[in-house]
């Protein structure tokens, strides 16, 4: 693991945001004992939804992927809202959805977005476990969305 996960992403060019509201009745992250739940996080930068729409059709693969970076870089502000980036012992499980069009069937390389964010920042403890899931619609009809478990200290 990076020994500091800020200065890594600052490496990648990039700095965590303000951790996004919950845009109905939950927490953006939960800490249960040594591990902390992130909420589904959306593609959200400065209370704008990025995209909207579906992979395959309105939305690029690519552009997808780079969108399920932000909701990595979103559920990264959520864990150091709560405990601190720093208290990150390992990334456990990432569940990314994709709303996919009709056909599509990239959803892994869409989420690797998410997960080689995850890899740069923490390194090997940024090795996870995943699932990438093509769904038929998301909230606000965002194209991807990304919920995490992390371990910490």
């Amino acid at each position: 693991m990076s020994a500091d996960p800020r200065a890594a992403l600052a490496d990648l060019g990039l700095e965590l945001p303000e951790v996004v509201p919950p845009v109905a009745s939950y927490l953006p992250a939960v800490r249960s004992g040594q591990h902390v739940y992130v909420s589904g996080q959306l593609p959200v930068a400065d209370g704008t939804l990025l995209a909207t729409g579906k992979v395959g059709d309105a939305v690029s693969a690519e552009q997808a992927r780079d969108l399920a970076q932000r909701c990595a870089l979103n559920a990264l502000a959520a864990v150091d809202s709560l405990v601190g980036l720093a208290s990150v012992v390992r990334v456990v499980k990432l569940t990314g959805f994709v709303a996919s069009a009709p056909g599509f069937t990239g959803q892994p390389g869409v989420i690797n977005g998410a997960s080689d964010l995850f890899g740069a920042v923490f390194g090997e403890a940024g090795r996870h476990a995943r699932s990438a899931v093509g769904v038929a619609e998301l909230p606000l009809d965002a194209p991807v969305e990304v919920e995490v478990v992390f371990e910490v200290a």
